[in-house]
């Protein structure tokens, strides 16, 4: 085999990029990620303008804090869903409030009980005295406690 081949900076800036976009997969954060976008930046450069080593790490460096910078905050919305500090709550209303829920655990106007909602069990308040497989409709959500009635 021919050595000559891995000391091919193309191919090394390549490599670099697909282990940092594995080693992304391990960790939480959608950070590393994009010092593999740099990487391979950097790697398509170099093959096209044939870059010295000290113009690589300069474009690996300000390539990836760049993509980190601009995409990080958009990239992590597309692949976490809801943030509860970036959208307001309010929006998530419409999830629960009019649907039907199930008491699993007897609600009266004195003390809480629990609601089955979704295949989640919640906590759940009401004016009225509920009793156990009564099903009810929800009026309100307050974090994590639904406000019911029958």
């Amino acid at each position: 085999m021919n050595m000559e081949v891995f000391s091919n900076p193309v191919l090394i800036w390549f490599l670099v990029g697909l282990g940092m976009f594995l080693l992304e997969l391990t960790s939480p954060g959608m950070i590393i990620f994009f010092f593999g976008v740099g990487a391979w930046i950097v790697a398509l450069a170099t093959a096209v303008f044939k870059l010295s080593l000290n113009a690589q790490l300069f474009l690996f460096i300000v390539s990836s804090i760049l993509s980190l910078v601009i995409f990080r905050r958009w990239l992590k919305a597309l692949f976490h869903g809801h943030v509860s500090d970036s959208q307001d709550p309010a929006d998530n209303l419409e999830e629960f409030v009019g649907h039907r829920a199930v008491v699993k655990e007897e609600i009266t106007p004195d003390k809480a009980g629990k609601v089955e909602f979704k295949g989640t069990l919640w906590d759940a308040e009401s004016k009225e005295t509920l009793s156990p497989d009564a099903h009810v409709k929800i009026i309100r959500k307050d974090n994590i406690t639904l406000t019911v009635e029958s």
